[in-house]
Formats: C-alpha cells, sequence, structure tokens
C-alpha cells in the first residue's frame, strides 16, 4: 500500500500512539496502579478505573487474531487486494491493534505471528505488522 493514507489528527489523548514509532517502538496505553494494558486509549483503566494512566513501549509482537482481505479497487494505480487484521499484542490477552498485514494476502492465517514496523507519512508514524518467520 504505497499511496498517502488518510493520518489521524494528533490529538494529546492519541498522539503518543502515531509518534512513538519515530524511535521504532510502538506505545500503548497502560495503567500505572494495576498494570492493565488498554488500546485505544482511555481516560480510565476499564479493570481498576484509575486514572494513572501512561504510555509504555510493548514487543511489537503479536499474532494475527481475525483478519479480513480488501479487494475493492481504491485506485487504477494499485493492487487493490490487501489485509486488515486485528493484532492480539503479546503483552496480553484481548489487547488488540487493527492494522494492515503486509504480505501476499493469501499466505495471512489466524494465528500467524507477526512483528510492528512503521510507515512514516509526515509527523505520524503508522504502525503495520510484517509475518516473523518462525525458527526451526
Amino acid at each position: 500500500m504505497s499511496s498517502p493514507r488518510k493520518l489521524p489528527e494528533l490529538v494529546p489523548e492519541t498522539a503518543f500512539f502515531w509518534t512513538s514509532g519515530r524511535d521504532g517502538v510502538l506505545s500503548i496505553q497502560r495503567c500505572g496502579s494495576c498494570g492493565h494494558w488498554q488500546h485505544p486509549p482511555l481516560p480510565r483503566c476499564p479493570a481498576c478505573h484509575c486514572a494513572d494512566l501512561a504510555p509504555q513501549p510493548v514487543s511489537g509482537r503479536g499474532r494475527v487474531a481475525t483478519f479480513t482481505v480488501n479487494h475493492q479497487a481504491w485506485s487504477r494505480e494499485e493492487d487493490p487486494r490487501f489485509v486488515f487484521a486485528a493484532i492480539e499484542l503479546a503483552e496480553q490477552a484481548e489487547l488488540y491493534v487493527f492494522s494492515n498485514v503486509l504480505c501476499d494476502p493469501g499466505k495471512v492465517h489466524g494465528g500467524m505471528a507477526v512483528a510492528v514496523t512503521f510507515e512514516q507519512q509526515d509527523d505520524v508514524w503508522i504502525p503495520l505488522f510484517v509475518p516473523v518467520q518462525a525458527h526451526g
């Protein structure tokens, strides 16, 4: 997907998520009281209702929980197929980031191990995911 994306507005509540890729790190909001990770960011922790929340780096690794493949041609210049997936991050069960998986859509499957990479556009670093090759 090489065409320019519609970029998110950098508002105080979510700017850290869209700019942490500048350092090559994915950051997710975490509760300082109970340690619960949450995404998207919220004003209070859904686990303990505390407001002691701050962005913290995560490993950037996860697995494809579910996905869909787009087949709609949005422009004539590009292959219309791309993968949009719910990525469950390794740090916590049911901690999801919704993004694209950058690979042949026919090779994506549920449970597939992925790692974050970033695409910079202006002041935004968009988190995208690539397959992680199994060692063995």
